[in-house]
């Protein structure tokens, strides 16, 4: 089969070996991958990447100076059942799957896998406990973005955000309109979504921002607290209003993911505000303890999603709860998998680039 590896830091299509499944395994076809900010990261960061993952126990470790076949936002069709698997599926069926590979040895990350080929390949093996049916004539497309939007859902879940708080979101990239999507769905609110991108800003209406701002032009930080405070009140005393606790609880969500957001964050904050970090930094950042201190501030680092929160999302697109359609600005075969990454330097020109490995 074909497929696009991550060789020695660049993006080159060769052939790869065919696979078989295992016991309780899936081959299946790969029709539509995303390409992720952390792909995109690992091309040119993968040793610090892996790295970071073996210091912190994290699931990302691979050897970043062999071939890798990225690729975990995926929709599949079913072509091989091996011994063992579940009957929750059948050849031909269309699925979804968290990017993970059960095996007797350990659990593998499909698309961080030096022996195991995620979506920018033409097939992959799946755990078939893992596979979920893709229903309600969704598109392959969409369906792939399962994985992202519920990376979304999980950092809304993991902020513990109620109807009381007002919501700000740094950050409109994909991540970014993962959350304001989860927010809208779950009806929580309102959602601030800041991002210097016009493109982006107005993909973020559309996920279901109820304002947008460009932080070039004025302060997210302020229109935020604004939000927060009591009717016939001035921003002006937001800070001492914020200290007395008369304002409504806020939360925001950072998904940048560059040095300095976070501490500017904490800055634009007021007291016991939290901070939710859901982009992902991939350098060394600093930040002054005193200022969240002072503020008594509250940062929770988040990571991934649970499975009822995967299915869950990808019910909620299905049925329409989650709209994703205009987030897919691009599709490629495996060819043009090495300019969409340079492609998706510009936020003005796409959001979610889709490989289709058969096309």
């Amino acid at each position: 089969m074909k497929a696009a590896f991550t060789r020695q830091g660049k993006i080159v299509v060769d052939s790869a070996q065919d696979l078989v499944p295992g016991v309780g395994e899936a081959l299946v076809k790969t029709l539509a991958c995303g390409i992720c900010g952390s792909d995109l990261h690992a091309l040119r960061h993968g040793h610090e990447m892996v790295r970071s993952q073996k210091e912190t126990g994290g699931p990302l470790i691979y050897n970043a100076d062999e071939d890798l076949v990225m690729g975990h936002e995926f929709c599949a069709e079913v072509v091989e059942l091996g011994i063992g698997c579940l009957d929750n599926v059948q050849v031909g069926d269309i699925v979804c799957s968290m990017p993970v590979l059960l095996r007797p040895d350990r659990l593998h990350t499909i698309g961080y896998s030096n022996d195991f080929p995620g979506g920018y390949a033409e097939h992959m093996l799946l755990s078939s406990r893992f596979l979920l049916p893709v229903t309600n004539g969704l598109s392959p497309a969409e369906a792939a973005l399962t994985e992202p939007m519920a990376v979304g859902r999980h950092a809304v879940e993991k902020s513990m955000v109620s109807t009381k708080d007002v919501c700000l979101v740094i950050g409109c990239g994909p991540v970014g309109l993962a959350v304001v999507a989860s927010l809208k769905q779950k009806g929580l609110g309102p959602i601030i979504a800041a991002d210097f991108s016009p493109r982006r800003r107005e993909l973020a209406e559309l996920m279901g921002a109820d304002e947008v701002i460009d932080p070039a032009i004025e302060s997210p930080y302020r229109s935020w607290r604004d939000l927060s405070l009591p009717a016939n009140s001035s921003a002006n005393d937001s800070n001492d209003r914020a200290l007395n606790g008369s304002t409504k609880p806020g939360v925001i969500f950072e998904c940048v993911g560059v040095p300095g957001v976070v501490n500017q964050i904490m800055h634009g904050a007021v007291k016991d505000t939290r901070i939710v970090v859901v982009g992902v930094c991939m350098e060394e950042d600093n930040f002054r303890p005193l200022t969240g201190i002072g503020k008594e501030l509250n940062i929770q680092f988040v990571l991934g999603y649970t499975s009822e929160e995967f299915s869950d999302t990808l019910r909620a697109i299905s049925e329409g709860e989650i709209p994703v359609t205009e987030l897919i600005t691009g599709r490629v075969g495996l060819e043009g998998v090495a300019q969409a990454f340079e492609d998706l330097g510009d936020p003005e020109a796409h959001a979610k680039i889709i490989v289709e490995p058969w096309r």
